[in-house]
């Protein structure tokens, strides 16, 4: 399974719609748009990297009180292995009425020879 399908499972599995780079449609009163970051290998003695590090940010945007469902999709994140890099509260969009906050995640996947 890839990354950003792991990444997907988890948030449609805490009930809330999930789009890759940009929500397309009516957006709905809660959902998360996924933005792949990068990647990183990290390499040892012999040149060659044993993991692969996968990072994203899951943008988590919600109309009304965003903090119940940032801390289910943290503890599923955490349930399923990811490391939460960073969380923090991007701000109240005046425009739409969203509110925003972003979970930045990484994964450490073993390289297959």
């Amino acid at each position: 399974m890839s990354f950003l399908s792991e990444i997907k499972g988890v948030v449609t599995s805490c009930g809330l719609p999930v789009e890759t780079g940009v929500f397309k449609g009516k957006a709905p009163n809660e959902y998360v748009v996924v933005t792949p970051m990068g990647d990183s290998l990290e390499v040892h003695a012999d040149n060659r990297p044993g993991y692969e590090i996968e990072e994203a940010r899951l943008s988590l945007f919600v109309k009304g009180n965003y903090t119940t469902q940032k801390k289910k999709l943290m503890k599923e994140l955490l349930d399923r292995d990811f490391t939460i890099t960073d969380g923090r509260y991007i701000g109240h969009e005046n425009d739409t009425d969203f509110h925003h906050y972003a979970i930045d995640v990484a994964k450490h996947y073993e390289m297959e020879e």
